[in-house]
């Protein structure tokens, strides 16, 4: 998480600080991301979709099976819907997010039984440091 933590404080200005870190089946990081929304205008330009884009092709394939996830942030509908369809094997986050998190606070994507993949997963780590970076972002466009 300290290393997503890391990546979330290099979001370009005016995106949400998130930064994303996937990890390939031998525990090397193999990509990272940060939100991209605004600076690059795109709707899907989520931390998690961007590193889970990178992964893919640093790995030559769509398939993540074997691969962790770590977010600084509780992944939304989109995102959760992504790992589950990337084939990511494990999912950690840090912060949970109420309004929009999709893996236990809002709804739970990932661990509905009917899906043919089962992602493990863990939240809230290191919770009180990544939620503390989204905080001030937010105070500081207050």
């Amino acid at each position: 998480m300290r290393r997503a933590i890391e990546v979330a404080c290099t979001t370009p200005p005016g995106d949400v600080p998130v930064g994303a870190v996937v990890y390939g089946p031998d525990g090397r990081e193999v990509a990272a991301g940060t939100n991209r929304r605004e600076c690059d205008q795109d709707p899907v330009g989520h931390a998690e979709t961007v590193a889970m884009r990178a992964a893919a092709e640093a790995l030559g394939t769509w398939r993540l099976d074997g691969c962790e996830l770590v977010v600084t942030l509780e992944p939304c509908t989109m995102c959760a819907g992504a790992v589950l369809g990337a084939r990511v094997s494990s999912l950690v986050f840090g912060a949970y997010e109420p309004k929009t998190g999709a893996v236990g606070s809002l709804i739970d994507v990932l661990r509905d039984p009917t899906h043919l993949h089962t992602v493990e997963v863990r939240g809230g780590v290191l919770e009180a440091e990544t939620a503390g970076l989204l905080a001030g972002f937010f105070e500081r466009l207050r």
